[in-house]
């Protein structure tokens, strides 16, 4: 099937890829001259002056690698340990929002990967609700701020019918009884399409009850991203290897 010719939207990407170095050198200074001002220490090392260094920009450069657990397959942009957990668990719980730029471009970058493998439009973004106690405490909600901050829209199609515990710390069997039942759909969601997104992967129970609960509405779960996963704890089972993706335009519904 011939491609498409390119759309506005494409035409205004390469736009902003070439005026990538000019903007990142504005947004170097100003960095500098608020820091005079509001002093800021790196979410990943504590230096200061910056939000996220450059030495911890690094290893937050995504590069998306295949993801499937629990019976969901999707994407990771980062392996989860050092200064990516560090730097992830600043932005959600220690209220670094000010850090939310390469989470959101690591995060992107896992969401385009998962598109590239797909032959339809119209796909939406279905992020895993927060606790209401968490929404307390933070003040937001981690992965649809970051969505935004990429330009994207999350649909908001489920909610909790329970509440369960915080996933960190438990172990895989706990994990699944965690969150077993816990989401649904608020309704039918027929002829929809949906890619999980989420921050972190550890077992892939959030994903896979996420997953149920958009299948049981009636919607179809195409894919699945994460900002990172953590590494696999069983040494036996082989890790998939990244592997280069393709850009693609999309419009998100």
């Amino acid at each position: 099937m011939p491609r498409p010719a390119p759309t506005a939207a494409a035409s205004a990407a390469r736009g902003r890829a070439a005026a990538t170095p000019v903007r990142d050198a504005v947004r170097g200074a100003v960095r500098d001259a608020l820091a005079v001002v509001l002093p800021v220490s790196c979410a990943g090392c504590g230096a200061p002056d910056r939000s996220v260094c450059d030495g911890c920009l690094a290893p937050l450069r995504p590069a998306p690698r295949r993801l499937s657990r629990e019976g969901v397959a999707g994407w990771a942009a980062l392996e989860y340990g050092g200064t990516v957990a560090r730097v992830i668990t600043a932005y959600k719980d220690g209220g670094r929002t000010d850090a939310a730029l390469p989470l959101a471009a690591a995060l992107v970058a896992a969401i385009g990967a998962a598109l590239a493998e797909l032959d339809v439009d119209g796909v939406e973004l279905c992020t895993v609700p927060s606790t209401a106690a968490a929404r307390r405490a933070r003040g937001f909600v981690p992965v649809d701020r970051l969505l935004r901050t990429a330009g994207l829209r999350p649909a908001r199609v489920l909610g909790l019918v329970r509440d369960h515990a915080d996933q960190a710390g438990l172990d895989l069997a706990s994990r699944r009884r965690n969150a077993a039942g816990s989401l649904a759909a608020g309704r039918p969601l027929h002829g929809r399409r949906f890619i999980l997104v989420d921050d972190v992967c550890t077992t892939g129970s959030t994903l896979a009850e996420a997953s149920r609960a958009l299948i049981a509405a009636g919607g179809e779960v195409v894919g699945a991203a994460v900002i990172a996963e953590t590494p696999r704890r069983n040494p036996a089972v082989p890790r998939p290897e990244p592997e280069p993706v393709a850009g693609r335009v999309v419009t998100f519904s």
